[in-house]
């Protein structure tokens, strides 16, 4: 919930400048700004090559559900990704497992790929649950019926967002390759093609780092996305 039109929109023109000018191949950028900037950022954006999402979405079509966006609605507006299950909306707005695989599934519905957050918290990770915890998030929010073409996992520990501190390369690795397994027990042979970002204080100064770790596909990106100079840095750390 950052950025009202002016500031909103010169980011996103700053990032897409970045994309358009840069070569990037084999990188895809994608921007997922509040519900109230997605039309004219996406007006902006429109050919430069980065991709629009949404934040959220209801796991309702449509209906008398006052205030929700739908996956529709996203799609109508140009998205071609939608984030579920954030670790903020898990434990600011009570979401469950449950509820994130429904908005999975309004997602996929609507033409949109599905990005799925899991992570653990801190006490949780003291006590050695990491595994069980984030293993266990990921197959209660993934829908039977799932296209695991138009999936991507987001490892997110709740405790390194925007503490400024991160996991070791040695660990993320770990809980990717654990997740990696279990998509490979849900989906066989697809699963190992679907995408696993990591996220969680990901930074210019230590995006290289995690982004060599062989089992990150990518970075999840919070608040240095609010600066151009550093969102893009964390881009062309990708390349």
């Amino acid at each position: 919930m950052n950025g009202l039109r002016t500031e909103g929109l010169a980011l996103a023109r700053a990032v897409a400048d970045a994309i358009r000018t840069s070569q990037l191949p084999g990188t895809e950028a994608l921007i997922c700004p509040p519900a109230t900037l997605l039309a004219p950022v996406g007006a902006a954006i429109e050919g430069t090559g980065l991709a629009l999402g949404g934040q959220d979405c209801s796991p309702e079509a449509k209906g008398a559900f006052t205030g929700d966006v739908s996956a529709a609605m996203l799609a109508d507006l140009g998205c071609r990704y939608v984030i579920v299950g954030h670790s903020e909306r898990r434990q600011f707005r009570g979401e469950t497992d449950t509820t994130v695989a429904k908005k999975a599934a309004a997602a996929q519905a609507a033409g949109l790929s599905a990005i799925v957050c899991v992570g653990e918290r801190g006490d949780e990770r003291a006590r050695g649950a990491t595994q069980t915890i984030v293993l266990g998030q990921m197959v209660g929010s993934l829908p039977p019926d799932l296209d695991p073409t138009r999936l991507v996992v987001a490892y997110e520990p709740v405790w390194a967002i925007g503490s400024g501190r991160t996991p070791t390369p040695a660990e993320i690795a770990e809980v990717h390759g654990a997740l990696r397994r279990g998509l490979g027990d849900r989906f066989g042979s697809p699963g190992f093609g679907i995408r696993l970002l990591y996220g969680g204080s990901v930074t210019t100064a230590n995006a290289a780092a995690i982004l060599a770790v062989p089992a990150v596909d990518g970075a999840l990106v919070g608040g240095a996305s609010l600066k151009a100079s550093d969102f893009i840095g964390i881009i062309r750390a990708a390349a």
